[in-house]
């Protein structure tokens, strides 16, 4: 069962891939599966039938393994192959009637011995297993006696081993291999490779002695080369015997001698152009031009006689000789226009040729030079000719004119241009180069306006060629650094404009960017232009905002590179934010834009406290417009945002405070206040919330109640109760004092007893009276201590109280109003100067 499971899948496996519906690598895998189904079901005794099926289908499995590049896995199979063969071999000779028989068994066991041998050298070559490789071609060379037809497949497996091993670099088994390849060929030449394909093998034999050391081997590489000419005359063959000539340092006379061999055999013209070119790129001019001047009496028919020429041409300049090669130029000049015109694939190669020279003394500044070259390739164009290659030609010569002062000739050039291709980038470029020349601000500004909306075009465009989407960008990335040479701000900004907006590469857009700002920076200062000048200002730094938040994605961008652009920006815009302190708007709008672009920053400890700083201004600016004559709607979005900054400068303060001692830093006291202010500005109802942290605050001073007592009761916030206790906290630190400052607490008094005494009422609860009555009586210990207290203030007080008494006195509250006026009285007596006036 399993045998006929085996022959069974071998036999799908044969009919799905003739039909193509299974690859080669399936088929081994197969094979694999049906040989080792065959061996299960092989008994201990199999008939000669069974051997035979498993010798087949191991030596096929095995060359299927080596065919798909896995020969260590055929190595096993090829073993069983051999082995059965052998078992079978004993079993043929025990069954044999005779002499006749055992010959015949013997015949067609050594044909699959043979076969197993040659797959066996495949397999080693492939793992590198050269002395391996070596003893089975020996085997299969040796049996070529019993099998000549074998000759040609055993010489061409050798032929492929050198190919193998000489793409491998492998040049002493190469030559093994291929050197056995021509001998084998030679064995029986009624089976023989053939003459071609003998000349094959020595011509490779003579590439690898070649690349393997020309020095050392050169009299092999010669009688090889020298064999492969005598099998099969080739071109191949005799460029090859060159080129090993060449390499040896051969004589001129060698070469020539090698050289006359052509003269003798029919060669196609690009072989004979070739092999000039070869002895010319050698340095061998007198070998090379004799034979380059012989050519042309061979192939006087042939249409392609003008490649002769122009190689002519190109090692004529090739080696310096250009007035040589102007006079055949001109000759072909001359002939243009007297009836032997070149081909149009000539004459574009000529083309080739003069623009390279050309361009060879533009770059040695030799412009007057590189102006002759073009007009030799002008001479081939009709008059009033529409040609792109004429426009690119007439723009290289404006080129040329403009580096030597001659405008007036730059202009025609650029005018010819135009006509040739309106709508060229490189032409609108021209005309930019010209204007910048001539300090044409609106011609410049008009052709960098061209250039852009072309350059947008060809982004559109769709199939176009890799590269073209840089062109335009890269023009104008020019045309900006021309207008900065020359001094013109206004082209030069507005190149960098475009370019800011369409750059794709990150490096290049912050370049642009940074020199924009700088440029607007310049402009800061002109009041007329201010105004427009920050706006465009502030579109930058949020195009480059934007950039760095897309930067994450560009993997030529690194961190490094996002990090270092962010601290430029961000420290420019913090210059702008204090260079705008005197225009709060202005200020706070930087001083966000600094925030924004430190976010892509490492956080040390100068990032934050730059982050910190910023947000706490900008809050402070938001604040101080809402104090100001807004409307309610208007107020409550800058109180807002003022609470939104506040709230990330907490998040930023927490983290920074990790990072050292800041115990006199008063970034806790400007975050309270400002956030007091905002939330009771809003009638926010989390306000009495944050106070009662602040009433707990051991360290809070002074100035800070006094300010929350300020703004408790500064429009539209109307908090009495928080004003009276933040003025009665700060008057109990105030007695804490070692020696108390009596002007200031006479001043935190006066708050205090106006907050709670308002002028006017009469109708006083007795718990509020008795209150207020506690801070005179107060006020009065400290009069009476100390001489540094305001006679104003205690002019005040006695005023204050005296009226109180009087107001009770009209509402017949005659006791009260006898307390209070008496509470006057002793005031009264605490006055300096002013005690005889009020007495």
């Amino acid at each position: 069962q399993a045998e006929e499971c085996a022959v069974s899948l071998w036999n799908w496996t044969v009919t799905k891939h003739a039909g193509s519906v299974i690859n080669d690598e399936q088929r081994a895998k197969l094979r694999f599966v049906a040989c080792r189904l065959v061996s299960l079901g092989e008994g201990s005794d199999p008939p000669e039938a069974t051997i035979q099926r498993q010798i087949l289908m191991s030596m096929k499995t095995g060359k299927g393994w080596i065919d798909i590049g896995k020969a260590h896995l055929a190595d096993g199979f090829l073993e069983v192959a051999m082995s059965s063969i052998e078992k079978l071999y004993a079993k043929l000779l025990k069954g044999s009637d005779g002499e006749a028989d055992i010959h015949v068994h013997k015949a067609d066991v050594e044909k699959n011995i043979f076969k197993v041998l040659s797959y066996q050298a495949e397999s080693a070559v492939a793992q590198g297993d050269f002395q391996r490789a070596v003893t089975c071609v020996q085997r299969c060379k040796d049996m070529l006696v019993k099998f000549p037809k074998e000759t040609c497949y055993l010489s061409i497996l050798c032929y492929n081993f050198g190919v193998e091993t000489y793409e491998q670099k492998k040049y002493e088994q190469s030559s093994f291999w291929l050197s056995q390849s021509y001998d084998i060929g030679k064995i029986d030449m009624r089976y023989s490779v053939g003459k071609e394909m003998q000349a094959k093998v020595l011509r490779l034999l003579a590439t690898t002695y070649f690349e393997w050391d020309c020095n050392l081997y050169l009299d092999k590489a010669l009688k090889a080369i020298n064999l492969a000419n005598q099998e099969n005359l080739h071109p191949a063959g005799f460029f090859l015997k060159v080129k090993i000539l060449l390499k040896s340092g051969a004589s001129d006379e060698d070469l020539n001698s090698a050289v006359s061999e052509f003269l003798h055999h029919e060669m196609s013209l690009d072989f004979c152009l070739n092999a000039a070119k070869l002895l010319l790129e050698h340095g061998r001019e007198s070998v090379g031009f004799d034979f380059l001047k012989s050519i042309p009496e061979r192939f006087q028919s042939s249409p392609d006689l003008e490649k002769i020429t122009l190689l002519h041409i190109e090692f004529l300049l090739h080696n310096k000789r250009e007035l040589l090669a102007k006079q055949k130029i001109e000759e072909i000049i001359i002939g243009h226009y007297t009836g032997k015109q070149f081909l149009p694939e000539a004459l574009n190669k000529l083309h080739v040729i003069l623009w390279d020279r050309a361009a060879k003394h533009y770059e040695a500044k030799s412009y007057s030079e590189a102006l002759h070259w073009y007009n030799y390739s002008a001479s081939f164009y009709t008059p009033g000719q529409i040609d792109q290659n004429l426009a690119k030609l007439q723009r290289n010569m404006a080129s040329c004119y403009l580096h030597l002062k001659q405008v007036d000739k730059a202009k025609e050039a650029v005018k010819e241009a135009e006509r040739c291709d309106p709508n060229s980038i490189f032409t609108k470029f021209s005309v930019y180069k010209i204007a910048v020349m001539e300090k044409d601000t609106e011609k410049a500004v008009g052709a960098i306006i061209e250039m852009g909306k072309l350059a947008e075009k060809s982004l559109q465009c769709e199939g176009k060629l890799t590269g073209d989407e840089n062109t335009g960008t890269n023009l104008l990335s020019l045309a900006a650094q021309i207008a900065l040479e020359n001094e013109q701000q206004v082209v030069a900004i507005k190149a960098l404009e475009y370019l800011s907006e369409h750059l794709q590469d990150c490096r290049q857009l912050f370049a642009a960017l940074k020199c924009l700002v700088r440029l607007m920076l310049s402009k800061v200062t002109a009041e007329n232009e201010e105004k427009s000048v920050i706006y465009v200002l502030n579109n930058l730094f949020s195009a480059a905002h934007k950039r760095l938040a897309e930067s994450f994605t560009e993997v030529t961008f690194t961190g490094d590179m996002r990090t270092l652009e962010a601290q430029w920006f961000r420290k420019v815009a913090w210059n702008l934010a204090v260079q705008f302190s005197s225009c709060p708007e202005k200020m706070r709008d930087f001083f966000l834009l600094s925030f924004k672009l430190s976010q892509f920053c490492p956080s040390d400890k100068a990032v934050l406290i730059a982050q910190r700083t910023c947000l706490l201004m900008a809050a402070a600016v938001d604040l101080e417009v809402g104090r100001q004559r807004v409307t309610p709607s208007e107020q409550a979005e800058r109180l807002n945002q003022a609470l939104q900054h506040l709230q990330t400068c907490k998040e930023i303060w927490k983290v920074l405070k990790l990072t050292g001692d800041f115990a006199k830093d008063p970034t806790d006291t400007l975050l309270l206040l400002y956030e007091f202010e905002a939330r009771s500005k809003l009638n926010d109802p989390t306000l009495h919330n944050l106070m009662e942290s602040v009433w707990e605050e051991p360290q809070i001073e002074v100035k800070t109640l006094e300010i929350i007592a300020s703004l408790a009761m500064e429009s539209p916030a109307r908090y009495p109760a928080l004003c009276k206790k933040a003025l009665k906290s700060a008057l109990n630190l105030y007695r804490k004092q070692p020696a108390i400052d009596a002007v200031k607490f006479s001043k935190c008094l006066h708050s205090l007893i106006s907050l709670s005494l308002p002028t006017g009422l009469t109708d006083l609860d007795a718990c509020v009276l008795q209150e207020v009555w506690d801070f005179f009586e107060d006020a009065l210990s400290v009069v009476s201590s100390t001489d540094a207290y305001p006679e104003t203030e205690v002019l005040w007080l006695m005023t204050r109280a005296w009226n109180t008494g009087i107001f009770q006195y009209t509402v017949g509250k005659y006791k009260e109003a006898e307390q209070w006026c008496g509470l006057g009285m002793r005031f009264l007596s605490q006055l300096g100067s002013l005690k005889k006036s009020y007495e």
